[in-house]
Parts: C-alpha cells; structure tokens; sequence
C-alpha cells in the first residue's frame, strides 16, 4: 500500500483523465495494467496515512482493496491522495477509477458519479475539548465553529444555523487535520464532521482525553466508494463483490478490525460499534442517497 503519485499531480490529472473516458473502466484498467484509487492522508478509520513511509490505510481502504482483489485480480493498485474537494472532478473524468475516501452519497453527487451499495452511515456531530461545556450545537451561536472544505458539514451546520436562528461562523481547513488544529489551538470552539472521522482524528491527536463529541446529530449520511457514472458494468462489479462480502460476514470481520481494535499509528481503539442501521444495510444493500436518511 505505497503511496505512488503526489497530490500535486492529482490536480494535473484532471486535463488527462478525458482520453480514458472513451474506455470502459475494465478497457482502461486492462489497457494500462493498473487500477488508480483514490485515498486520503486524514480521513481514518476510513482511510489515511499511515507513517511517513505514505501507506494507506484505514477501513474504505481495505474494503476497496478486496474489491479490487476480486474483479481485477492482475492489475497493479496506484494509491492517489485526494481531498474532499478534488474526488469528484477526478472520479468524474476517469483520472480515478475507484475512490475509497469517505464520501456521501447524495443526490447532487449522483448527478456526477455513481456510488456503491452503502458501507458506513455516518452521524454528523461536533468535537469539543474535554473541559468544554458546549453539549449542544445552540451553544454555539456566535463561537467560530471549523469544517473541512468540501464536506456536507458545511451545509449541514447553514441549515441548523437557519433552523434554529443562531448564528455559527465558519472556518474552513483544507483536511481534517487543519480543521482540528483550529480546535487545538484554540482558534475555533468547536469542529463539526462524521462521527466515525472525528474519532479518528481525536485517537491520533497528541492528546486523544483532551476532546469529546457531543451535540445533536446534524444527520445520518450514507458513505460508499465511487466511480464513474456512465459504467454500469463496472458499479455492478464492485456492488456484486461488497454484497459478497456482507453476505459471508467478512465486512463485519473488516469493521471491527478497523472500529473496534487498536489502530495504527498509536494503536488507540475508537470503540464504534457498528450501527442498527448498517446492519440492517448488510442484510438489505442498497446504494441510497442521502435524501433517503432525512428522517433517520
């Protein structure tokens, strides 16, 4: 799992990826020998950097690999780092034929991309410090609150906002881990992501008893990989290969590898059991939207 292309060129692959779009994803991978999937260096237990030596990790990632085992057993894997806000333009014009970073699957997004059948339901919350006594998102109102470029928490914290008459300047980091750094530091009171993905972040941080997630859930949203859109072939091979492994058990042995034990780097435990509502997804697999959660 060797990092194999900087994120430098990630932005440069955009005017590339239009040649590989007359290609089927199996012509193009058959082709050139090779699969380019897509990670990230901050987003764990999903998937991350793991040491400087630039592997990749994380629970999306491994899932994506065995999917990649089984439909393109001879294709040598390229690991490229994105952020939220390059994975769609990279995904959508072929330069990325599989994106393992946790993305939600939404409506606007569908228009772009297809998703795979649902892997992770996130619940959107805020992490505080330890010593805080915000335990609801209203206590907020008028505090700096961060965010990552590019996730749905930025839409979701204007609708509460609006909702709920209260004001919540925003700061926006350009990864997960500038936007904790705005907590750390002191520069914002709170920072607002995916449960599981603040998790993660908190257990690497230097001092993981140092901050709490708390508040209401700003919504549940559908996490799957995904690719291109005008290849049906292709989503029917992933979708055939996750459901295999739900099916068998082998994703709920992955989650608790990724959720439940120590994880590298510091080896610390995010003791996230899994969801009723993802177990429930494992037994119905469907690849529906965000949209479809609004009442959960």
């Amino acid at each position: 799992m060797k990092f194999s292309i900087k994120m430098a060129v990630a932005a440069m692959a955009v005017a590339a990826g239009g040649a590989a779009m007359a290609q089927s994803t199996f012509e193009k991978i058959n082709s050139t020998g090779k699969v380019v999937m897509g990670v990230r260096e901050s987003s764990a237990p999903m998937a991350y950097a793991i040491g400087s030596n630039q592997t990749f990790g994380g629970y999306h990632v491994e899932l994506c690999e065995r999917v990649l085992k089984e439909i393109a057993p001879n294709a040598k894997i390229e690991y490229m780092a994105l952020t939220a806000q390059n994975t769609m333009p990279l995904v959508q014009n072929g330069t990325v034929d599989i994106g393992c970073g946790p993305t939600t699957n939404n409506l606007t997004r569908q228009k772009q991309v297809s998703f795979a059948v649902t892997t992770y339901v996130s619940q959107v919350r805020a992490a505080v410090k330890a010593d805080s006594t915000i335990t609801s998102l209203k206590q907020l109102d008028g505090k700096n609150v961060a965010a990552s470029a590019g996730t749905t928490a930025v839409q979701l914290l204007r609708k509460f906002g609006k909702d709920n008459n209260v004001n919540l300047p925003t700061t926006l980091g350009k990864d997960h881990f500038e936007s904790f750094m705005l907590l750390e530091s002191g520069r914002a009171d709170a920072f607002v992501l995916d449960d599981n993905l603040l998790a993660g972040v908190i257990a690497n941080s230097a001092n993981p008893k140092g901050y709490k997630i708390v508040g209401e859930v700003l919504g549940s949203e559908p996490i799957a990989l995904l690719f291109r859109k005008d290849d049906p072939a292709f989503k029917k091979a992933v979708d055939d290969s996750l459901t295999k492994l739900m099916k068998s058990g082998e994703l709920a042995k992955v989650y608790d590898k990724w959720f439940m034990q120590p994880i590298p780097p510091k080896n610390m435990t995010l003791n996230l059991p899994m969801s009723d509502t993802l177990k429930k997804l494992i037994q119905e697999p469907n690849d529906k939207p965000l949209e479809a959660y609004a009442d959960q």
